[in-house]
């Protein structure tokens, strides 16, 4: 078993996003990343067979995908989809979410 404290992962940059990789497997991979207000994860796509998961763990902004489209995101919501379908996350506060990947890229 691990255990992992994500509260010493709640580092914020103004400028910039912030990534840690919390756990990386044959099966999945588990990525906190942390978006100050204002900034994009920006919409992208992995040509691979395989399901992503972006859980928010604090704070809000939007689901991001294909043609523009935005899905309200906040605090306790998650977003489920195919690793090929388009994806990204916009924060209007500051917001963490923790990215599952699966299979790991």
């Amino acid at each position: 078993m691990k255990k992992t404290d994500l509260n010493e992962t709640r580092i914020f940059d103004e400028k910039v996003m912030k990534k840690f990789l919390i756990h990386d497997s044959a099966w999945f991979r588990i990525i906190n990343f942390n978006i100050p207000a204002g900034k994009t994860f920006p919409v992208h796509s992995h040509e691979l067979e395989g399901q992503l998961s972006i859980q928010v763990i604090e704070g809000e902004g939007f689901f991001l995908g294909e043609n523009g489209a935005k899905i309200p995101a906040k605090q306790g919501e998650i977003l489920v989809c195919d690793i090929i379908e388009p994806h990204g996350v916009e924060a209007t506060t500051d917001i963490r979410i923790l990215v599952t990947i699966a299979p790991p890229i």
